[in-house]
């Protein structure tokens, strides 16, 4: 970018060179087709438009097609490809902020698309950053069919409107990415990485703010088992509860979720099947009978506010079944895997899957948390 003129010389086009944010835009990959959408719109938007574009290609190393993007031609120049290793959004965006020198970086799915008013509008959220913001939180949408109510999945995603700190669209000064050391790689999902990263520099003395823009993010297709995958998050939560303390959900804004009902609907079924294996069928046909009561209200719970047609209750029932056992196991799995996590207060560095070591400065504790 050209110097800006000086003194009683400089024009217009130096002002609104001077005025120019410089900031980058960094978007974590897997090649869905949104992506092109969303580099579409970020070229068709009114306003200062960034000094570069870091698409982390972040899709596992032995998939031997090339990227398949349409890189609109105002973005060319600016656009930069870069490998990431597969290890999750966390490790994909180190990699693209580090690869952009800008002081703010615009951290953007690949699944979204902004405004087309979003850049002129995040100029002027950071023209409104203080010298302690960290963070700018775009205001998400989720657009909800017309004419009937939302599939649990549609509601699903429907949160992501009220998620805090959401990296869906999230500015962060580079300075205070650097003071954190980045995001928390040990969280392998686009799940809590955000929130820990958040209460990090909440804890380091940062501001976290909500900006003006808006960017929305549309509901993806799934399939019938999405919401079973997603149980793999509650191993996450445990690593989040060795970090920042069992009062987390309430700094972070984070619902708690079904959890402790998971695990006793899973503690009835099981206590049923060894009841049966052992011959004492009263008692498990009590636990039995606890097991579909639990699974019953869980499915209604479910069914209730969707569109209750006949695909929707078939899937809400198989799936109903089949999350609490899955829940379980996932959290069972996280209290082994992290077992060995330190309070973030306690320790000074963090242990990336690479295999690199980033120091972590302490956090403040906050009186009446009492930690892990």
């Amino acid at each position: 970018m050209s110097a800006p003129g000086t003194g009683h010389g400089a024009g217009p086009a130096e002002a609104a060179v001077r005025d120019r944010p410089a900031y980058a835009v960094v978007v974590p990959t897997l090649g869905r087709p949104s992506l092109t959408a969303l580099l579409e719109a970020l070229a068709d938007g009114a306003g200062p438009r960034p000094r570069r574009i870091v698409l982390v290609d972040d899709r596992p190393p032995h998939v031997p097609d090339p990227l398949d993007v349409r890189v609109p031609e105002a973005l060319r120049a600016l656009t930069h490809l870069v490998p990431g290793r597969a290890a999750g959004p966390a490790a994909a965006r180190n990699t693209g902020w580090r690869a952009a020198p800008e002081p703010w970086i615009a951290f953007l799915d690949d699944d979204v698309v902004p405004a087309p008013d979003w850049a002129r509008r995040l100029a002027a959220d950071l023209a409104g950053a203080g010298p302690r913001t960290a963070g700018v939180q775009g205001r998400i949408s989720v657009p909800l069919p017309a004419g009937r109510r939302p599939t649990d999945w549609e509601r699903t995603t429907a949160g992501l409107a009220d998620a805090r700190w959401i990296t869906a669209d999230l500015v962060y000064r580079r300075a205070a990415l650097q003071d954190a050391h980045g995001f928390d790689e040990r969280f392998p999902r686009a799940f809590r990485e955000d929130a820990d990263l958040a209460l990090r520099l909440l804890g380091n003395g940062w501001e976290l703010t909500v900006g003006s823009r808006s960017t929305t993010h549309p509901v993806r297709p799934a399939d019938s088992w999405v919401s079973v995958r997603a149980q793999a998050g509650n191993a996450d939560d445990v690593l989040m509860s060795r970090l920042h303390g069992r009062h987390w959900w309430d700094r972070a804004g984070a619902p708690r979720g079904r959890l402790p009902r998971h695990v006793a609907v899973t503690a009835a079924g099981l206590a049923a099947l060894a009841g049966a294996t052992a011959g004492r069928h009263r008692g498990a046909a009590c636990c039995a009978a606890l097991w579909l009561a639990g699974t019953v209200e869980f499915a209604a719970a479910r069914i209730r506010p969707g569109p209750r047609t006949a695909d929707e209750i078939t899937r809400m029932a198989a799936s109903s079944a089949l999350i609490p056992p899955v829940a379980a196991a996932h959290w069972l799995a996280g209290l082994i895997r992290h077992r060995k996590a330190l309070p973030w207060a306690a320790h000074s560095a963090v242990r990336t899957p690479s295999g690199t070591a980033a120091r972590v400065a302490p956090e403040t504790v906050r009186a009446g948390d009492p930690g892990v």
